[in-house]
């Protein structure tokens, strides 16, 4: 027998006779491995669940009884089998000719259940899908509306449908204080955009904020940019000057909605069909769309009022009242004496009490009288905190900067030419105009 340390003796020997014997222009000729081809790890079917199916009927396929229970429980342990809707995606992982070795169920988008046999048991587990920060830097100019200008936008191209409607939202969300978009903003406006978003593997967005926009409405100059004072996460826009662009009424209680009637001392009513006084502003909206309260507030009354139908009236700061009719139904939760927060959904859009079609009618009252919601001026939000105002200056000047380089709506970048000599002008062909040698040294 031989021992290891001859064996090892003998290695080198013929290695080192290998490098000697071959040198760097003799090298051996090799032929062509055959290509290897091996088997995959583990089979993978996906099922979309059925009308009528269940998670139980799509595993009677692949196992018994018993071990369907095993998995039902390991899964129950994350979710409810019973919840899962219909086109619920499911993958089925085998191995071997048909062993089932794991089942994943899709619960959203940003969840999966993996459900997976150990050595003794089935177990389950919360698989989160996982995402990329990125920036999207969008600059554009307003034809017809600011839905239309951000869906046709060239920069967006590869941006799901669904989510530049929430890039949408955002924006409408930074700028309610100051620009009613469904009444003020006019063909020839201009935005510029950078928004931070979370993408996930399949290009969808989880979610995403504006880091800094600017809006040019008739000429003039709009911008908020993002700032967390309290490093909460919770952070608020503010403008250059580090004064909250947030106001203590929003401009409207809807996201981007058309004013079917505005404030007026005399109106034709469509259902009464006589003047009389519309102390309001009603927005035209489909059945259903989400209500806001416009101010933080105590409800008031919750429930019919006469020609407005079903109501909410909320009392705020100052002296302000506000009211929100013709609903279909209230919000969960909201009830006389509960506390509502500036934006907090209250209700849905109907067509209760005297209404042709599905609105809503929006009055504010001041002091005890009627005001004109789209005229009255309301006051501004607190300013950034004086203690944190170092980290706000240190913020402010990268949000500018990123904002300032993407390329307004039309704008031309050209390369500045070089500069022109007068003709017969060799002052360069000699070196006359290269800049002189450095000093000595002394």
């Amino acid at each position: 027998m031989i021992s290891t340390r001859h064996t090892r003796a003998l290695l080198r020997g013929l290695l080192l006779g290998a490098a000697v014997g071959v040198s760097a222009c003799d090298v051996p000729e090799v032929g062509e491995l055959e290509t290897l081809y091996a088997e995959p790890a583990e089979r993978r079917e996906v099922r979309l669940l059925g009308p009528g199916e269940t998670l139980g009927g799509v595993l009677e396929e692949s196992l018994d009884r018993g071990q369907q229970q095993a998995v039902l429980l390991a899964f129950e342990e994350q979710a409810s089998p019973r919840r899962l809707k219909v086109d619920s995606e499911i993958v089925l992982r085998f191995v071997g000719e048909n062993t089932l070795r794991g089942v994943d169920v899709v619960l959203n988008p940003d969840e999966t259940v993996r459900v997976t046999k150990g050595p003794y048991a089935w177990a389950s587990s919360v698989v989160r899908t996982p995402t990329r920060i990125d920036t999207l830097m969008v600059a554009g100019s307003i034809e017809q509306s600011l839905w239309a200008s951000l869906m046709e936008n060239a920069d967006l191209v590869d941006m799901p449908y669904a989510d530049k409607g929430i890039l949408v939202d955002e924006l409408d969300k930074v700028f309610q204080w100051q620009l009613d978009f469904s009444r003020q903003i006019q063909p020839g406006d201009e935005f510029r955009v950078v928004f931070e978003r979370q993408v996930r593997p399949d290009g969808t967005m989880r979610g995403g904020h504006v880091v800094a926009a600017e809006f040019v409405n008739v000429g003039k100059p709009y911008r908020a940019l993002w700032f967390d004072p309290n490093g909460d996460g919770e952070g608020s826009y503010y403008d250059e000057e580090g004064n909250s662009v947030r106001r203590s009424f929003l401009l409207k209680p809807l996201t981007f909605r058309r004013i079917s009637s505005r404030f007026s001392n005399g109106r034709m009513h469509p259902v009464l069909n006589r003047i009389r006084a519309h102390r309001g502003v009603d927005y035209a909206a489909d059945s259903g769309t989400p209500i806001m309260a416009t101010a933080d507030g105590v409800v008031q009354h919750r429930g019919a009022l006469g020609g407005l139908g079903n109501a909410v009236v909320i009392a705020h700061a100052n002296g302000f009242t506000t009211r929100y009719g013709h609903m279909s139904r209230f919000s969960a939760g909201v009830r006389v004496g509960s506390r509502v927060s500036q934006g907090d959904v209250i209700g849905y859009v109907g067509m209760t009490g005297l209404a042709t079609g599905p609105h809503l009618h929006y009055e504010m009252i001041r002091n005890g009288t009627h005001v004109d919601p789209l005229a009255v001026d309301l006051p501004n939000g607190d300013p950034v905190p004086s203690e944190v105002m170092d980290r706000w200056t240190a913020e402010l000047t990268p949000r500018i900067a990123l904002l300032e380089q993407i390329a307004a709506p039309g704008e031309v970048r050209t390369a500045q030419p070089e500069p022109q000599l007068p003709p017969g002008d060799d002052r360069m062909a000699d070196g006359a105009g290269d800049p002189p040698d450095d000093p000595p040294l002394k």
